[in-house]
């Protein structure tokens, strides 16, 4: 009985998931038509494909022609892996010793990262702001990946603890017991072992500081340090836009959230229902 019932859950949990990935999809399917149809198109039929009456490519040629879409891109992979790589690093250490030592004030500083996920890092932005001009990283890619490591250290330090209270101690006390260092078990025991957690914090982290603005608006608005999503901006005036470029850039920017998406599909579902199936 219990088995058929966690079978139910977890096909569930399955079936929600498949659900709001439709749903979530859709203004993504959107953006991505219509960065094909002509302007007229796009405001007439916004719902439907494009035909050979309303096909049009004026959109990337412009995104392609104007400003250097290419730095752009090269300017938010760098920041955004670089990030990425340095919260699951930082992050997991963090987690690791929070939740395999004892030691006095280890609720205490378990509550002060967690309270990072509630406060949100923008309320420091002048804070920032000063430190960096002091420190003289502005309009650098390293203002940026200091500021988005700061911003998901909190939320990956909340899972993956969670997660590392899930290994085996009597796994982590054969390591210790053959000889293996601190180090060692954490890289070659513990992280193989929590693989769906950090695909999931790997997901969440990147679709933040990909899409995001304000950051590079305030720290790196030079043209060389500009990102995709800043980038984009030139296509938007304050009395006319152009929609066609607008979409199109939206629609290559969306494209590197997708593949992450598939490629860390199975160890995210994995992730997210770990907790639902027990």
């Amino acid at each position: 009985m219990q088995a058929r019932h966690s079978i139910f859950r977890t096909g569930f949990v399955h079936l929600a998931l498949i659900a709001y990935t439709l749903i979530s999809l859709f203004p993504v399917f959107l953006t991505i038509i219509n960065s094909f149809k002509d302007r007229n198109a796009i405001f007439r039929a916004p719902l439907t494909v494009p035909t050979p009456q309303t096909f049009s490519l004026i959109g990337y040629q412009t995104v392609l022609g104007q400003g250097d879409f290419a730095t752009y891109f090269q300017n938010s992979f760098i920041v955004t892996i670089v990030a990425i790589a340095l919260v699951l690093l930082f992050g997991a250490m963090a987690a690791f010793a929070l939740s395999e030592y004892r030691f006095r004030g280890n609720t205490l500083m378990g509550l002060y990262l967690a309270i990072g996920i509630m406060i949100p890092i923008r309320l420091g932005t002048v804070a920032i702001l000063q430190g960096m001009v002091a420190a003289n990283l502005v309009n650098t890619l390293t203002a940026l990946i200091l500021v988005y490591t700061a911003q998901g250290l909190p939320l990956a330090v909340f899972i993956l603890s969670e997660f590392m209270r899930t290994v085996s101690d009597d796994l982590k006390n054969a390591g210790r017991i053959d000889g293996l260092s601190e180090y060692s078990i954490f890289f070659r025991l513990v992280l193989p072992l929590i693989r769906p957690a950090m695909a999931t914090v790997a997901v969440f982290t990147m679709i933040p500081i990909w899409n995001d603005l304000w950051f590079p608006l305030i720290l790196a608005p030079a043209e060389t340090t500009k990102t995709v999503t800043l980038g984009s901006q030139i296509f938007i005036g304050q009395f006319v836009t152009n929609w066609n470029a607008v979409l199109a850039a939206l629609s290559l920017a969306i494209l590197p959230v997708l593949v992450l998406y598939v490629i860390f599909s199975r160890q995210l579902i994995r992730g997210i229902t770990a907790g639902a199936v027990k």
